[in-house]
């Protein structure tokens, strides 16, 4: 008898468990994310990146080396542009488009602005996800992936 209650009790319970574990990875992965975002960003809005001529790639790899192992920095995009006020910033999440063979096409945009300029800097990451058991799914893009986001809207110092 308590094998039969344990066998109707053990799958779900996994599959919370799986459930749980996921969750956990992905907004541990947004925190950092996050982090990571606001560290590189500082750079644009005290002039640093600005002073040292600092590349979109350099911007990027920035970023990708204050990420963790499990982090690929070929997932990390970045999008830096110049908005004409804080309130028509454009902080919406991008669309994304795929060739097909599944590979991003996307264009990102880096222009760091100069003194007094309100910049939007989006860091997006492409976390690929494990669908689980019971139909549980974080995945909201293509090719079984979650979208993290990081978004910062501010004016230059100038």
């Amino acid at each position: 008898m308590a094998l039969i209650e344990f066998a109707m009790v053990v799958g779900p319970f996994l599959a919370l468990l799986l459930a749980t574990f996921e969750t956990t990875i992905t907004l541990f992965t947004q925190q950092v994310l996050e982090t990571a975002s606001e560290k590189a960003a500082r750079t644009i809005l005290t002039g640093t990146a600005q002073r040292a001529n600092t590349t979109a790639t350099q911007f990027k790899n920035n970023i990708c080396a204050t990420l963790p192992s499990y982090m690929k920095c070929s997932s990390v995009m970045v999008d830096i542009s110049v908005a004409s006020s804080i309130s028509n910033a454009n902080t919406s999440s991008p669309t994304l488009t795929y060739d097909s063979n599944g590979n991003l096409t996307n264009t990102w945009s880096y222009n760091v602005g100069g003194p007094g300029d309100v910049v939007v800097v989006k860091t997006m990451y492409l976390l690929p996800q494990v669908a689980g058991p019971l139909g549980f799914n974080l995945a909201n893009v293509q090719g079984k992936n979650r979208l993290l986001m990081s978004t910062y809207v501010f004016r230059n110092e100038g």
